[in-house]
């Protein structure tokens, strides 16, 4: 599956509610989210609105692999 590519760091975070994951802090327009799913897990989300393709392809790896799935996998559950 494709990466979407006008996908903002507010709308990730919403997505990424699903697999448990919450803004614990934001620190001027970067939002640390934490989930406690399979073990506590951190990223750092930017505010930005279009997110980087490159910026959104290393979140959803770093959640793919804590959460054990490929990235095409991730993206069927975020995004279908």
């Amino acid at each position: 599956m494709r990466l979407p590519r006008d996908l903002s760091g507010s709308d990730l975070v919403k997505r990424l509610d699903r697999l448990g994951y919450h803004v614990t802090r934001q620190t001027g327009s970067h939002m640390r989210l934490t989930s406690t799913a399979r073990g506590e897990h951190h990223i750092t989300v930017p505010r930005h609105d279009p997110l980087r393709i490159g910026t959104l392809a290393a979140v959803l790896d770093a959640v793919a692999v804590h959460h054990g799935l490929s990235r095409d996998a991730l993206l069927e559950r975020l995004f279908d």
